[in-house]
């Protein structure tokens, strides 16, 4: 939905974008005994009916609801709680946690190679008028006779799949199904992202100070003793 900043209860500064997380509908499950591996597909928004084609139309029927205009599905390890119809909300997460967010790019067109990978390009004088923002010779002589595939080049810009891992849930306002996380997220405002519970190592807390350094922290606690009038 866009970006904000908010403070934390030590009264730090935290930039912070918001997600609108809900609420979305359990389309329904996979199973391993039918289908082989355990999956969860939730639905967000609704479209037109005469959007929607058969299949989706299908499942809207089955569901008593609009046809669904997002469904993704989450592997998941327990299917407990998961039930073809019900509500996920956003709290299910909690403040603290950390978690992976996809989303996919902002397009910005065909772009040049001092656009797209920041080359330098040539020089700007000695008549060399048309090659000021050329991207220079490839370096591909007799003996390779062929382009590399990766080699950096002008292209098309933007619209792919990104993740941003290991992001810190900040804050999370249930009435609204907001989620407010600690990073920038993929993606023009109000495109999709995909929201994961993250399975990277996560930074653990500060530990409380103890023995000589807890001696000098509470030394400066107190302060100097006022002088005597």
């Amino acid at each position: 939905m866009g970006m904000t900043q908010i403070f934390d209860a030590a009264g730090n500064l935290h930039a912070a974008t918001v997600v609108k997380a809900g609420p979305c509908r359990v389309a329904y499950t996979r199973t391993k005994e039918k289908d082989g591996y355990q999956a969860v597909c939730l639905g967000f928004g609704h479209k037109k009916e005469h959007r929607a084609n058969a299949a989706e139309k299908g499942l809207a029927k089955k569901l008593s609801s609009a046809p669904l205009r997002h469904l993704r599905e989450f592997r998941v390890n327990d299917l407990k709680g998961a039930a073809e119809g019900q509500t996920a909300s956003v709290e299910r997460f909690t403040a603290g946690e950390w978690v992976d967010l996809q989303g996919v790019t902002k397009g910005h067109g065909f772009a040049g190679g001092m656009k797209r990978h920041n080359f330098k390009g040539g020089p700007a004088s000695h008549g060399a008028s048309d090659r000021e923002r050329a991207p220079g010779s490839l370096g591909s002589r007799r003996s390779l006779g062929r382009v590399l595939p990766g080699q950096r080049m002008a292209g098309h810009w933007g619209v792919e799949t990104c993740s941003v891992q290991k992001v810190k849930v900040l804050k999370i306002i249930p009435e609204e199904n907001l989620i407010l996380v600690n990073s920038g997220i993929p993606g023009a405002t109000g495109s999709m992202v995909y929201i994961t519970l993250t399975n990277k190592k996560t930074p653990k807390p500060p530990a409380p100070p103890s023995g000589k350094k807890a001696k000098k922290d509470v030394v400066k606690a107190a302060g100097k003793p006022a002088a005597k009038k």
